[in-house]
């Protein structure tokens, strides 16, 4: 279980679709919860989004 592993495009693709897709679930699952929280969640996600993208349109 904890060995090195490689993945193709393809699989990662997949991996990243179904991460999206259970975070949808949980989102809507638990939106009472996430509600109050809705503008830090909205950081987690933006601050290293815009990092990543400023590294990768540097590159």
């Amino acid at each position: 279980m904890f060995k090195p592993i490689t993945f193709t495009w393809w699989q990662m693709g997949l991996l990243k679709l179904s991460m999206i897709a259970f975070g949808i679930i949980l989102g809507v699952y638990f939106r009472e919860f996430f509600l109050p929280w809705i503008v830090i969640v909205t950081l987690v996600f933006a601050l290293p989004a815009v990092y990543l993208l400023q590294v990768w349109w540097r590159e």
